[in-house]
């Protein structure tokens, strides 16, 4: 199953990153950026009710999404999210025991690293996708210069990337992008279609990078 939900993340390429003030903004945000074509819904939990979201996005056994869960400190919640139907777990940092109970269950980890000490101790402990946090103290040259080193690690930046540089970072080896408020903006204002819109674009984007256009 690990191995399968990696694989469905990366092949489209784009991760929504869903942080909303109440469960029914989640919940628009998560069928506007699935409606444009991304797969993976990484719900936050410092969205309220986020495991309710959690809970009932997972309840569609057919929906075209894979449902994860984000800002995941602890063993404790994951394993809570897990339990509820997460797919996947997002860290800003990497934690031991939230990986080791991630290998338990054969669910993906993607554990938040910035240096290389990071990410070699994350993927020492199994982590299979690296999330580069934050994104925006990165850049698409900084990809290159790990895959010096580590050209087997596969790095997904988070935070500071938009539609003006989501192609840069495939280029420079990203495996995959995690994008937030730049897709979810419009939602301020009510304009869900403008969100889908934008998760179309995102993936066309990553996949045009990725033909070398």
């Amino acid at each position: 199953m690990r191995s399968q939900i990696i694989k469905e993340l990366v092949d489209c390429g784009v991760v929504a990153v869903i942080r909303a003030n109440t469960i029914d903004e989640a919940k628009k945000l998560s069928d506007a950026a699935s409606k444009g074509g991304i797969r993976g819904l990484e719900i936050t939990f410092t969205v309220p009710g986020a495991i309710d979201v959690i809970e009932a996005l997972a309840a569609d056994k057919d929906a075209p999404y894979i449902v994860g869960a984000g800002t995941v400190l602890d063993a404790a919640t994951a394993r809570l999210a897990i339990l509820k139907g997460a797919k996947f777990i997002v860290s800003p940092a990497f934690d031991k025991e939230t990986c080791e109970l991630c290998n338990l269950y054969d669910v993906p980890y993607m554990a938040g690293c910035y240096t290389i000490n990071e990410i070699i101790t994350a993927m020492k402990a199994g982590v299979e996708v690296i999330k580069i946090f934050p994104g925006s103290q990165a850049s698409p040259s900084y990809f290159k210069a790990v895959h010096g080193p580590l050209p087997q690690a596969n790095l997904m930046p988070t935070g500071g990337v938009s539609l003006s540089n989501a192609k840069e970072w495939i280029k420079a080896g990203a495996v995959a992008i995690g994008t937030g408020s730049d897709l979810t903006a419009p939602a301020k204002t009510g304009n869900y279609e403008e969100v889908t819109a934008k998760a179309a674009e995102f993936v066309r984007l990553v996949a045009e990078a990725r033909r070398g256009e």
